[in-house]
């Protein structure tokens, strides 16, 4: 990356007019506290650690949410929450080298697909506003769940408050009450919201109209992924930012000129001066 980008990038992110959207490449270097295994981030690994490190059948292996959708169908919607909330809400995990990067910078608006709680941890001592997808719940049209966290504990409210920093997770994460966006018939429902407005708060709408994006860990190979990058980035400036990729395949190389996304080939963990991110072996943290 060039110098010039890599200060743009970054005062950029330092300044607000660019949001950071985070994908499961950014946990590559995490690892669990007590055995040293990775952890479970990408489509691959989800399927293997939810089936007990054995392959499911291809068609099935195709895609995460393919994969819970089979599980949600012969055990039920809460065997796959039990593993999400076993993975992310029950095991330590060394602290991720972009998390520690990300938290020096503290960009104001955030926006992760993971489901694990590392973010939310380089926040714990900043009051901010927490916004997490939800999906099939009853009684509302709403597609998410508003929380504050004050510094001590998160509480359930209404209302954004734009002062403080936005960590949007839209697939959802296990505190501080697990919901997550996992099977197909999840993303189904809470993609239909988003499209139609109803899985972002208003105050997020107005606040996001004329962002730049800049991609970290994200592969743009899946319709699904993809699908709900579109519609959270919806009102994006144009151009609309740049994605980090090693080795971009043909799909998302045109995937990312519809967009308005300038394609940058790299690692997420090299883009960066060294200065600038801190020792990728991390420290145990709760994730």
């Amino acid at each position: 990356m060039a110098p010039e980008l890599r200060d743009k990038l970054l005062a950029g992110l330092k300044n607000g007019g660019i949001v950071p959207y985070l994908g499961p490449g950014v946990l590559a270097d995490v690892r669990d506290a007590a055995t040293g295994a990775p952890i479970p981030s990408d489509s691959d690994s989800l399927i293997l650690a939810m089936n007990g490190g054995k392959p499911m059948a291809a068609k099935l292996m195709y895609e995460f949410p393919r994969a819970a959708m089979n599980v949600e169908l012969k055990r039920g919607r809460g065997a796959v929450s039990k593993f999400l909330n076993r993975t992310y809400g029950g095991t330590v995990w060394t602290r991720g080298a972009v998390h520690d990067w990300l938290k020096a910078i503290s960009p104001h608006y955030v926006v992760d697909i993971n489901r694990d709680t590392q973010l939310q941890d380089s926040y714990a001592d900043t009051p901010h506003n927490l916004v997490v997808g939800v999906a099939r719940t009853g009684g509302t049209d709403f597609r998410y769940k508003l929380y504050s966290w004050d510094g001590n504990a998160y509480r359930r409210t209404d209302l954004i408050d734009p002062s403080l920093p936005i960590l949007f997770k839209p697939m959802g994460t296990p505190k501080p009450e697990a919901n997550y966006i996992a099977s197909d018939a999840d993303y189904v429902d809470f993609i239909t919201e988003l499209m139609g407005g109803f899985a972002i708060p208003p105050e997020l709408k107005a606040l996001r109209g004329g962002k730049q994006y800049l991609l970290l860990g994200l592969r743009l190979n899946r319709d699904t992924e993809r699908m709900v990058m579109a519609d959270i980035i919806y009102g994006a400036a144009r151009p609309a930012g740049w994605a980090l990729i090693g080795a971009p395949t043909d799909k998302e190389r045109r995937f990312c000129t519809k967009l308005g996304l300038e394609l940058i080939e790299g690692d997420v963990f090299d883009a960066f001066d060294s200065s600038n991110v801190s020792d990728p072996t991390g420290a145990p943290g709760t994730a």
